[in-house]
């Protein structure tokens, strides 16, 4: 074979490589190609798995009496046989007779030479390309300098389908997520905004109104527009200043005890004089919903004497937000229910999503105490500064 032919078959290989979108038309096509092309009679195409195990994926000769089905295909480990050998040193051998070589593994017919080159490319193994031939001698280190360079440009195409393939998958992921995250944020102002909550609040002002108790009434309407603009504002955003949060956690509370005839109270406690606590910035909601379930909670479960002790800490990497949650339950016999509404957004479940689409390690600690009629909860969360 001269140098010309040998140019012609190399530019051959890679422009019909050039149009495969997928592994299976990758290997089959050299399989073919080798038959076709180098004058060969058998030609096996092995891609290595995850166990590192060769596997026959495409075959050309007594291998595949049918299209692209192999007849009895095997499994080589990495080290076993000639076949695995090139595999795991990634040096391509020339076997002139394959009966002095202890390690010839016969497949669907015994043959006295092959040819085994390894499709690897920057160091990293994809496969190997195993040719035979019935005759000793067949294969030249010409024919081996062929099939080093078909195994370099497959394996740069199959380099090339695994990015792409892992790159569309990667942008599924990313569409995938941001869809659960717009979801998330619409199901959270659903349950923030949910009918009973509204309907209450507005109910509670036009009654301070009707009484005449304008001052009030102004104060509340006020309050709850500022939390209805907070939450329509904060639906396109993933972060929140610290400060706004809790501005937030106030008016919601706020209108949360009209709600419930003050049926609970609350302290927030702050690091006065902190640069972190003034700079910190916190994902979207997770407080908000974190109260939602609280407060729900607490009235479905028809607790009384509820407070709330909430102190926040900051620091230059975490926000560290505390809730002291102490109550009486007007009947023992009550059960406390977790599960208090269909359509509410399990808040864990929004912790897990936001660190699987983020990576903000968001950490929560929860524990419990009944003592003589009085239910204590602390409820420690840790969240990103993300400054």
């Amino acid at each position: 074979m001269n140098h010309e032919k040998f140019e012609d078959i190399l530019i051959y290989f890679s422009k019909s490589l050039m149009g495969k979108e997928n592994e299976e038309d990758i290997l089959w096509d050299v399989a073919k190609n080798c038959i076709a092309k180098l004058g060969f009679v058998d030609c096996v195409v092995y891609l290595v798995n995850h166990n590192n195990v060769l596997v026959q994926k495409a075959a050309y000769g007594p291998k595949n009496p049918k299209d692209r089905t192999l007849y009895r295909p095997v499994e080589i480990p990495l080290g076993q046989g000639i076949t695995g050998a090139v595999a795991k040193t990634m040096k391509a051998e020339l076997i002139l007779d394959t009966s002095q070589d202890p390690r010839y593994i016969e497949d669907d017919d015994y043959r006295l030479s092959e040819i085994c080159v390894p499709i690897a490319y920057e160091d990293h193994l994809y496969g190997v390309i195993d040719c035979e031939h019935p005759e000793k001698g067949f294969f030249t280190d010409r024919h081996l300098k062929m099939l080093s360079a078909i195994a370099s440009i497959c394996a740069i195409k199959i380099k090339s389908v695994r990015s792409h393939s892992e790159l569309l998958e990667k942008q599924d992921k990313i569409f995938q997520m941001r869809e659960e995250m717009m979801e998330l944020k619409l199901r959270a102002l659903n349950s923030q905004l949910n009918p009973h909550f509204v309907f209450n609040s507005l109910n509670a002002i036009q009654y301070f109104i009707t009484s005449q108790k304008n001052k009030l009434a102004l104060d509340y309407f006020s309050t709850f527009s500022r939390l209805v603009r907070y939450y329509l504002k904060q639906l396109g955003e993933d972060t929140t200043p610290l400060y706004h949060e809790v501005d937030m956690l106030h008016w919601y509370l706020k209108l949360q005890k009209l709600r419930y005839d003050d049926s609970f109270a609350y302290t927030i406690s702050m690091e006065k004089d902190n640069h972190n606590i003034e700079e910190a910035v916190i994902p979207s909601f997770v407080v908000l919903m974190l109260f939602e379930n609280i407060v729900e909670q607490s009235s479905i479960n028809q607790e009384i004497d509820q407070h709330f002790h909430i102190d926040i800490k900051s620091t230059t990497t975490s926000v560290i937000l505390k809730v002291e949650y102490h109550c009486k339950n007007s009947d023992p016999h009550v059960p406390k229910n977790l599960d208090y509404r269909e359509d509410i957004l399990k808040w864990k479940d929004q912790v897990q999503l936001l660190n699987t689409a983020k990576g903000y390690n968001i950490a929560h600690e929860t524990s419990s105490v009944r003592d003589k009629g009085i239910y204590k909860k602390s409820i420690l969360l840790q969240l990103p500064n993300l400054v």
